[in-house]
């Protein structure tokens, strides 16, 4: 019975936080599949790392405590992050709320994988222990891993708005953040039971900020852009985009690319509005708790986009950037779609 309870405050508290994450997910941003992949991911990592941990301390003759709070939390959260790193890079996270929550989801594999490895290893432990394992240190696990989401989608986010590619770079003020804040934490400088404490009020207040802040600009922009991305359709369909801003532009370019390159640009653009209201339709459509069946056009666009992407070439694709945009938004609602899609 002991060793049940032991089990169950070093597992659930971690998984009834993530359950609680994605709840308060109203566009539900983040499939169920992709969350259980993070965990996965993160209780691999837990593997790697407690092997690795071993290797470094017997190869620099370190001991156990100064490894935990010096070398611990640079191992740990630099392969922790990852994946993370993957997932912005790639725009399969495109708000502040989803990396969060696969941030704290990679946490939250590793935090399992770690307690039920010293559930093995630590006999008659207390009762104490397994609270601060289960409320503390496997919080520790996913929060540092949001503080890491947070900065480093931010400046990644900001990067790109700049019209300048992202670089690994742009991640490492996260990450030494979050080494900080996992190194201090293993000091103990106040009693455990005060840390864990303070780990969970602060880890409570972070994520409502989070959702508050991100739930506004996802909002936002679902809002305007859907507006202009209708405004695109209508003209090109009515065919007035000669007078529109964008067949004006598109007019300046027949004397430098072939005319059916032009007229490749314009679909092109139709398609990217087209699929962009496709994926505002449903996150709103989520928001309110309604499930839309896969439209099976979507990916017969999205193969289009890629061909059309193909025949216009480098060049071509920079001429449009003012319309098309480096927006990570853009970018994440394509893999999005192929994630509904599939």
């Amino acid at each position: 019975m002991i060793q049940l309870l032991h089990t169950s405050l070093g597992l659930l508290p971690v998984l009834l936080f993530l359950a609680g994450l994605m709840v308060m997910d109203s566009f539900k941003l983040i499939s169920l599949k992709k969350i259980f992949l993070a965990i996965l991911i993160g209780g691999a990592v837990a593997i790697v790392c407690v092997y690795l941990n071993d290797w470094l301390m017997t190869y620099f003759s370190v001991s156990k405590i100064p490894f935990s709070r010096y070398f611990a939390p640079i191992t740990e959260e630099t392969l922790k992050s990852f994946y993370l790193i993957f997932l912005i890079r790639t725009s399969r996270v495109g708000f502040l709320v989803d990396s969060s929550i696969s941030g704290f989801a990679i946490g939250t594999g590793f935090a399992l994988v770690e307690n039920l490895y010293y559930w093995f290893m630590l006999e008659n432990s207390s009762t104490y222990l397994w609270v601060i394992r289960g409320f503390g240190t496997a919080a520790l696990h996913g929060g540092t891993l949001i503080i890491f989401a947070i900065i480093s989608k931010s400046l990644y986010d900001r990067k790109l708005d700049k019209k300048t590619s992202g670089n690994f770079v742009l991640f490492f003020p996260g990450l030494m953040i979050a080494i900080i804040v996992h190194s201090l934490y293993n000091h103990f400088m106040i009693p455990p039971i005060y840390t864990t404490l303070a780990t969970l009020i602060i880890l409570a207040l972070m994520i409502v900020i989070i959702f508050d802040q991100s739930e506004k600009a996802t909002t936002d922009w679902l809002g305007s852009g859907l507006d202009v991305d209708m405004d695109l359709i209508e003209s090109i369909s009515s065919g007035d985009i000669s007078d529109s801003k964008i067949g004006k532009y598109l007019n300046t370019l027949i004397d430098k690319f072939p005319p059916v390159v032009v007229a490749d640009m314009l679909c092109l653009l139709r398609l990217h509005a087209e699929l962009s209201v496709a994926a505002k339709g449903i996150l709103l459509a989520q928001e309110v708790g309604v499930k839309l069946e896969p439209d099976p056009e979507i990916m017969g666009k999205l193969k289009e986009m890629k061909y059309l992407e193909k025949s216009i070439g480098t060049t071509g694709l920079l001429t449009l950037h003012p319309f098309l945009g480096s927006n990570p938004q853009h970018k994440w609602q394509r893999s999005f779609l192929e994630s509904q899609a599939a």
